[in-house]
């Protein structure tokens, strides 16, 4: 009995260019980092649809992305909104930060090879040079945790943490705000790293479960 071959697979289709509801998406997550759309404010998506050059549509399935990172929070018949956190939002939010970082610090200290602890003493020297410029810190603090967890690997953990940590810059009363705190948190940057360094994957864990409770902390005084 014969069969008839399978048709040869066309060619494939060209990638489509990134979705103009994507970039859209980009440019009201910046603003919202940028504080130019504040926590709380209603979004007047007629506004920035003019602003932009583009319709509603696009608009809308932008802040469709953005409430799914938990940056915009939806109101039936009253329309999107920047999140504003609460104090239970930021406080559970340092908690998972905790559990999730702790963990990863604790792989990497046993895991991560030369090449990668070179890294992360180079990021961390990017910290130290940063210490009088508070925006360059800030930045400087992500690359170093991020870096830790990509060393770490696990995807689920990195997921979890990218959208922890993207929810995180909604909180108005940042820990890094304090005074003191910059210098403080640099101290305990200096001792994570030392742990991890040294293969100590329980001082490491440790460490990095204090730098967040200290980092709560301040938040909380920073809020009174």
């Amino acid at each position: 009995m014969s069969t008839s071959a399978s048709p040869a697979p066309g060619p494939l289709t060209p990638l489509a260019p990134r979705a103009l509801y994507e970039e859209v998406a980009e440019r009201l997550r910046q603003r919202i980092f940028a504080r130019e759309l504040e926590p709380g404010s209603w979004i007047d998506e007629l506004k920035l649809c003019a602003e932009l050059g583009i319709s509603r549509t696009p608009m809308r399935e932008a802040l469709k992305v953005l409430a799914s990172e938990g940056l915009v929070t939806m109101r039936v018949r009253r329309g999107a909104y920047v999140t504003e956190m609460s104090e239970r939002d930021v406080r559970e939010a340092y908690q998972l930060l905790s559990l999730l970082e702790s963990d990863a610090a604790a792989q990497v200290a046993q895991a991560a090879d030369e090449a990668q602890r070179v890294e992360l003493q180079s990021l961390h020297d990017e910290l130290e040079a940063a210490l009088d410029e508070r925006e360059r810190f800030f930045a400087a603090n992500e690359r170093f945790h991020l870096r830790i967890i990509e060393i770490d690997g696990n995807r689920w953990r990195m997921q979890f943490i990218t959208d922890l940590r993207r929810v995180m810059k909604l909180n108005r009363h940042h820990s890094l705000f304090m005074q003191g705190r910059l210098q403080e948190s640099l101290q305990e940057h200096r001792d994570i790293l030392a742990a991890i360094l040294a293969g100590d994957a329980v001082r490491s864990a440790e460490l990095v479960r204090r730098h967040f409770d200290n980092g709560l902390r301040a938040t909380q005084h920073a809020a009174d």
